[in-house]
């Protein structure tokens, strides 16, 4: 198979072509490692290869909904037996899992093929993707900026046309971010609809989930069909829904009461932003679903404190535990995850508890919004894609944060007001993707927008619990309605 051919398929027609045996997996799996090869080393969106790829792909007794698909595992939480998962951290180079993540297992069970894995951010903290370990992923689109994260590397790669679907998860944005920054479908399901563990049995909180960044609609519908599984030592299971998602994309949802907006507590939006949103409106519109302009259901800023407050706290115990198990040393781990670790340190068990309580306030005003309208439809990003190195923590500060986490100063670092300086720093260009995590429900991040400069920006679908199926149907209508697969990165 040409890669010229390759670039054309989506996951699906790829595993179509090699049923049928029109082409067989091992050619299939070339042509993904030549492209690789072509647009990596700009883009350095894979950090690890994975040998075993080419034994399974000339595997004559290879089956499953998406045999011979060429895949990425993300180097976190996506653990493949034999094999470090850093979590883009010096820390974990050396950290071989001797057992798949469920989450492998059930991608290996669907017939694909795992040839590398994916950069992310450290311990993915941030919704860049720039480790000191790996170096900065990038975005094809233009490689001055980033690809967003934590799933930046399997967003650049899905972009890139190294494979037409990738590995990722999501605990603040994870999944939503790197498919706005880079033109691609982004769900994050309902929590406890795929398989965490069992490594990690539940991630932050219960803030993360599984899944993957895809180019159309029905590869994401498929594959979370495919997916999606008990899981043996879950702490919180959601049921299969009664319809596979990829019958649900082939017929259109009943008209629905859609509420918009663009209105952020932490930051101004960029006019791009709320044009993106206001396209997308039109275009539901168009579709025939009752859409209209709404007051934000959450405050942003309240919702980020609460936030920070559990991930910081989550962190905390994330680098305590890895120094436990492996002896890793405060030099063994990046600046900025010691400086979040010892805010969570000194926030105490109080200011955690307080957040958590905070949650059922989201629900409830969540639940009110959605009496009236079944879906609420924002930006994804605040702004365009962020340059890289743009947020990059200068180097004397860096040096003050390691000082701060060896004298345990994080009560001085609250006491300045940091955390809500973290929040506007932080989350300030990503404020709309948290509040899916903080309760459990679905999100979708779609394409439907390019810049002017020529980039990406996805808008964003929340629903209720058990919604996944209707995010999919909706987004499957604005793909008919704006075919985003069409455009490919320049690359």
């Amino acid at each position: 198979m040409r890669v010229d051919e390759y670039l054309t398929y989506d996951a699906t027609g790829l595993a179509q072509l090699i049923a049928a045996k029109e082409v067989t997996a091992t050619e299939v799996l070339a042509a993904a490692r030549e492209r690789a090869a072509a647009v990596n080393p700009r883009i350095n969106a894979i950090v690890a290869d994975i040998p075993e790829a080419d034994e399974q792909a000339a595997d004559e007794a290879l089956s499953g909904p998406f045999a011979g698909v060429p895949f990425l595992v993300k180097d976190l939480a996506q653990e493949y037996a034999g094999h470090p998962t850093t979590y883009g951290s010096r820390s974990l180079v050396d950290d071989v899992a001797e057992e798949h993540s469920y989450f492998t297992r059930s991608a290996l069970d669907a017939g694909l093929v795992i040839f590398g894995k994916t950069n992310t951010p450290e311990l993915g903290s941030k919704g860049i993707t720039e480790p000191e370990l790996f170096g900065p992923a990038r975005n094809p689109w233009n490689t001055d900026h980033t690809p967003g994260g934590s799933s930046g590397g399997s967003g650049a790669a899905v972009a890139a046309g190294i494979v037409p679907v990738a590995g990722a998860n999501d605990g603040g944005g994870s999944i939503r971010i790197p498919a706005a920054c880079n033109g691609l479908v982004g769900l994050k399901t309902t929590r406890g609809l795929l398989p965490l563990g069992p490594h990690s049995l539940d991630p932050s909180n219960g803030f993360v989930v599984q899944g993957v960044v895809t180019r159309t609609v029905r590869d994401a519908a498929g594959l979370y069909d495919a997916l999606a599984g008990d899981q043996p030592l879950a702490m919180l299971h959601a049921p299969r829904p009664e319809t596979a998602f990829a019958e649900a994309v082939a017929t259109s949802p009943r008209k629905l009461r859609i509420g918009f907006t663009s209105a952020s507590s932490i930051t101004a939006p960029d006019p791009e932003a709320i044009a993106a949103v206001e396209q997308a409106a039109a275009a539901l519109e168009a579709l025939g679903h009752e859409v209209e302009e709404v007051e934000a259901p959450y405050d942003a800023a309240e919702l980020g404190r609460d936030f920070l407050s559990i991930w910081f706290a989550s962190a905390a115990a994330n680098v305590a535990e890895v120094k436990r198990r492996t002896g890793a040393k405060d030099t063994d781990f990046e600046a900025d995850t010691l400086a979040v670790a010892e805010l969570g340190r000194a926030g105490g068990v109080v200011a955690v508890e307080l957040a958590h309580m905070n949650r059922r306030n989201h629900v409830r005003r969540l639940s009110e919004f959605h009496a009236a309208y079944d879906l609420l439809l924002t930006p994804t990003l605040a702004k365009p894609p962020l340059r890289v190195g743009e947020v990059t923590t200068p180097k004397a500060l860096q040096t003050a944060a390691r000082l701060l986490y060896k004298l345990r100063g994080g009560r001085v670092m609250r006491a300045t007001g940091l955390i809500d300086q973290l929040v506007d720093e932080n989350l300030g260009w990503v404020p709309y993707t948290q509040l899916a995590n903080l309760t459990g429900r679905p999100a979708i991040s779609v394409p439907t927008y390019r810049t002017g400069a020529g980039l990406p920006l996805g808008v964003q679908l929340s629903g209720q619990l058990g919604d996944d199926g209707l995010l999919l149907q909706v987004a499957a209508q604005l793909e008919q309605a704006t075919p985003w697969a069409e455009h490919r990165a320049l690359l």
